[in-house]
């Protein structure tokens, strides 16, 4: 299994831009969402049993769209591996089949499931790219109906991404103090599009992959015309394409200042109102966490009962 590279951000914070760069390496290939690896680590537990394991990977849609099959991952996987490897083994059959050594993950839903995740992928490396809150609530706020799956804790006002925003990426720089700077290297948002070379050379330095700046003209060569919401990716890196001070109301920003104003100002991001929280701000973080919470505990029952494979036919190749 080869060392993964997790790419980790909050919904609408540029990760799907720095994919897109970072899959130009000739030294890693990270493929569009996954979403199956928490599926398949609450489903096949510590190991696998190869059959069940393969007749799982027959009915994921994610892994047909990315061109791999059931045998190309047959030949990688045995009965009593580690659940981890067996996840990993899909990943690599990807990376081959696109002619590169190493492979990577972009899916900001596992900002939800990072615990989960660094149990699977014990010596991955993180990526985690922070962007301004209230510049990604403007712009996840704005995304298009049916765009993707709302959940029990999908956030509608500012107050509630801020909820979302916070805990998530709190907890993501909680990883990072726990594993450390080898496996851990944060990047704001705001310097990957004001100084792209200069950040994503730093990024690829952390990785051990080769950068080359070619990487980063990626126009033209990215297929966008089925997702409406990443229209940017027809343009380069660009500052300034959200700006709360613009376009955020006063109310609102003090809402999302209310409930994350400190992370924001630790992470020495400039912080316009004089709200301190409180009993309101407490009370959403409070009901956030339980609707997320809930929102887990229905998925995962989901997920591991008999229920699944009746909602999910084997495909055809």
């Amino acid at each position: 299994m080869t060392r993964p590279l997790i790419l980790l951000g909050v919904s609408r914070s540029g990760t799907t831009l720095l994919r897109v760069i970072l899959d130009r390496s000739p030294g890693i290939a990270i493929p569009d969402e996954s979403f199956f690896v928490p599926l398949l680590a609450r489903r096949h537990g510590q190991q696998i049993d190869a059959e069940r394991f393969l007749d799982d990977v027959a009915r994921i849609p994610t892994i047909r769209d990315w061109g791999v099959s059931v045998a190309d991952v047959a030949g990688r996987v045995r009965s009593g591996m580690p659940t981890g490897v067996a996840i990993a083994a899909i990943f690599d059959a990807y990376a081959e089949a696109a002619g590169k050594p190493r492979w990577g993950d972009k899916t900001p839903m596992y900002m939800r499931h990072l615990e989960l995740l660094d149990g699977v992928f014990a010596d991955a490396q993180y990526v985690h790219l922070v962007r301004d809150g209230r510049d990604a609530a403007l712009s996840f706020l704005q995304m298009p109906e049916g765009t993707f799956t709302r959940t029990w804790a999908h956030p509608t006002t500012p107050e509630q991404f801020a909820c979302l925003w916070r805990k998530e990426v709190g907890d993501a720089r909680s990883l990072g103090r726990r594993v450390g700077a080898s496996r851990y290297h944060e990047v704001r948002y705001e310097d990957l599009v004001a100084e792209p070379e200069t950040t994503v050379s730093a990024i690829c330095t952390f990785a051990a992959i080769p950068f080359e700046p070619a990487m980063l003209d990626y126009t033209g060569a990215v297929d966008v015309s089925g997702k409406p919401h990443q229209q940017r990716l027809l343009t380069p890196p660009t500052s300034g394409v959200r700006s709360w001070r613009e376009d955020m109301s006063v109310d609102d920003v003090a809402a999302f200042e209310a409930v994350a104003g400190d992370l924001l100002d630790e992470l020495g991001y400039e912080v316009a109102s004089s709200s301190s929280g409180g009993a309101r701000s407490a009370l959403a973080r409070s009901w956030y966490d339980a609707r997320l919470t809930a929102w887990n505990a229905s998925a995962s029952l989901v997920q591991r009962s008999p229920l699944w494979r009746r909602r999910h036919p084997r495909l055809s190749a």
